[in-house]
């Protein structure tokens, strides 16, 4: 809702890229593991929560544990306004198109690779890595919240990608 570092992004629909623990997070206020917690759709604009996002670093990593909902109130009291953000959303459908998931074979083939060390191909893990992120092109989106804060957010997928070459590489 308030942006004071930003003002003119109040207001406005963003993309944002997060990574586990914003998903957690998000996961825990609709499925709360304790039975005395009500659950919540921060997505609905009549019973969501707003989102807190704290940054902060541990250990020289961004660290987002101190992020939560904030009580369940509408996101706004007029209804104009509700429909004026409701028809600024973005689609999401070119991130669910077929072309951005790899098929059953080719994940069983990396997975076969990792596992294994090499392909029957005669390629091994760390060449297929280096060719699978090497063709990834992310799709395009619109304005996003601050660069540091994506930035963050995507650091997350790099730590991942790169434990992942470590394992192949062993």
């Amino acid at each position: 809702m308030s942006d004071p570092a930003n003002p003119a992004n109040e207001g406005k629909v963003f993309l944002y890229s997060y990574g586990k623990k914003i998903f957690d997070k998000l996961m825990e206020a609709m499925q709360p593991a304790f039975e005395d917690e009500t659950a919540i759709n921060p997505f609905d604009f009549w019973e969501g929560a707003n989102f807190k996002l704290k940054i902060r670093k541990v250990d020289g990593y961004w660290n987002y544990d101190k992020s939560e909902f904030d009580s369940v109130v509408p996101l706004m009291d007029n209804d104009e306004k509700l429909e004026a953000i409701y028809n600024t959303q973005y689609s999401l459908q070119e991130f669910l198109a077929p072309s951005n998931f790899k098929s059953y074979d080719e994940l069983k083939g990396r997975l076969d690779a990792v596992l294994t060390g090499t392909v029957a191909t005669g390629k091994t893990a760390a060449q297929m890595v280096e060719e699978d992120t090497a063709d990834f092109t992310p799709p395009k989106s619109e304005p996003t919240p601050e660069p540091s804060a994506v930035a963050a957010a995507s650091d997350d997928d790099d730590d991942a990608m790169s434990y992942f070459e470590k394992l192949a590489n062993e």
